[in-house]
């Protein structure tokens, strides 16, 4: 008898939890991340941890757990991708001194989206001011509700910097993956995703894969949406070189040509011809605005990683573009190039760099050409001088003053656009160089502005009170006795987006 189980069921194995940690930017995420590196990697392995990797493999009690490294609250917030579509397992984490904040509340709703199960780690438990039932309180209004408080999340007191409660957490997470049963077939052709790129002068684009199925083999030919190659190099998250990754392994490669994107899957595929047809269907550029219809401010973002592009272009696409677009012309990781510059100038865009510099050749060729390169460390400083750029393009809005009031009293002398009145104050004052609308039974009949001001054969600048004064006006339009002159200023207010 044929069984009717696909491929991907036969032949199952347990295979190791992928874990993303989430949480609020000052919580501690990068300090966890740290510390179980520190008690679960030798430091002889630890000095071999290749930056830019994106992801890394610990044991305990003799299983493994590939953690994935978010560059950052602002990158897992744009890229969904790269956590609650990769990852089995999702670790909140909460300062036990500060309790929820909004980045915690943003964490929360990706993980609800995403179904994943998680756990909250509850940290820094080291410092006096620490208040963990005060977390578990404000989470439960979240709708997050721990083991402790009658729910079914767990929950783990710990220490990062202190290294306290870390062996209970990933025994947690270790219980919370058996109770799941993550299988794979490893007999397959390895399929996965795209965790990180990033260009390395002597060996070109270095991209991490997380291997989701199947078995992955030095000398693979795979492809994304955005490129494909042959696995001329492969190695781990210590730098060493393998021959084959399995399920959950995440491991860098070289030979790829491009530089595919964060979140793209990657296939095995069974030619160099194949792989190409997939890789060009291309990623569609984003455009944020009707080019047709708006003014558009012009950007090329350069970045170190390609995560981090794409939690700029997701931070852009987030400004308000109503009347103002931000079309990004192009993006890209490694530093600032002498092609960048050409197209630069050519469409007239601002260069935006986050933690990349200029090139030699480039540094000579902006200061040639005046096109400005500014660089950012920080990606939230970087959205709001884009933010920036973008409202000096918004035309500027004419806010009018309400100054005064007066009724015309007589009508002295007429030319051509000028006329002398004589008039009395109503409320308020008039001013020379004051705007002036002539009103006449509910009628607007002239508009123009006060060229001077007299006050017994005087000259004068103002008039206030239920005073009495001669006024010379200009505009269009005659004034007549009795008719309502209102008096008013404009200014122009710099807007914001």
């Amino acid at each position: 008898m044929k069984s009717n189980m696909s491929k991907k069921e036969q032949n199952l194995i347990t295979r190791p939890p992928v874990v993303v940690i989430l949480g609020h930017v000052d919580h501690g995420k990068s300090s966890l991340l740290e510390a179980i590196k520190d008690l679960k990697i030798t430091e002889h392995e630890s000095g071999g941890i290749t930056q830019h990797m994106g992801a890394y493999a610990v044991s305990h009690e003799e299983k493994s757990i590939t953690f994935i490294d978010t560059p950052g609250h602002e990158a897992f917030s744009a890229m969904r991708s790269r956590g609650t579509e990769v990852a089995d397992i999702g670790i909140l984490v909460v300062a036990a001194d500060e309790s929820v904040k909004e980045q915690t509340k943003e964490a929360i709703s990706h993980l609800k989206e995403s179904g994943m199960p998680f756990l909250v780690a509850i940290n820094k438990m080291d410092k006096q001011s620490a208040e963990p039932e005060k977390i578990k309180q404000d989470l439960s209004k979240e709708g997050i509700f721990l083991e402790s408080y009658g729910g079914k999340i767990p929950s783990v007191n710990i220490s990062a910097i202190k290294k306290s409660g870390i062996n209970d957490l990933l025994e947690m997470v270790l219980l919370l993956a058996e109770m799941e049963g993550m299988k794979g077939n490893p007999n397959l052709p390895a399929e996965g995703v795209v965790i990180e790129t990033h260009l390395d002068s002597q060996r070109g684009a270095i991209v991490t894969l997380l291997v989701k199925s199947g078995t992955l083999k030095k000398g693979d030919i795979i492809a994304t949406r955005s490129s494909f190659g042959k696995l001329r190099v492969m190695e781990g998250f210590l730098g060493e070189e393998l021959e084959e990754a399995g399920i959950s392994t995440p491991v860098q490669v070289v030979g790829l040509k491009g530089s595919p994107r964060t979140g793209d899957e990657f296939f095995v595929c069974s030619s160099v011809g194949e792989a190409k047809k997939i890789a060009s269907q291309g990623v569609e550029r984003k455009s944020f605005v009707d080019k047709e219809e708006k003014s558009n401010l012009n950007v090329i973002i350069k970045a170190d990683v390609v995560g981090l592009v794409e939690a700029i272009e997701s931070s852009l696409e987030k400004i308000p573009q109503e009347e103002i677009g931000i079309r990004i012309v192009s993006s890209g990781i490694g530093s600032v190039n002498e092609t960048d510059i050409e197209l630069a100038k050519a469409t007239g865009s601002k260069i935006f760099a986050f933690r990349v510099k200029k090139d030699r050749s480039a540094e000579k060729m902006s200061i040639k050409e005046g096109v400005e390169v500014k660089e950012f460390n920080v990606i939230y400083e970087l959205i709001e001088e884009v933010k920036k750029e973008a409202e000096e393009l918004l035309e500027p809005e004419v806010v009018r003053n309400e100054q005064g009031q007066a009724k015309v009293l007589a009508v002295f002398r007429e030319q051509k656009d000028r006329q002398v009145l004589g008039g009395e104050i109503i409320k308020g004052e008039a001013r020379k160089g004051f705007l002036v609308e002539v009103w006449r039974e509910k009628e607007k009949v002239a508009e123009g502005k006060i060229i001077g001001l007299k006050k017994e054969e005087k000259d004068i600048e103002k008039i206030s009170g239920k005073e009495e004064f001669g006024m010379l006006f200009e505009g269009n339009g005659k004034a007549k006795e009795k008719d309502i002159l209102l008096f008013y200023t404009e200014e122009t207010v710099k807007r914001t987006l």
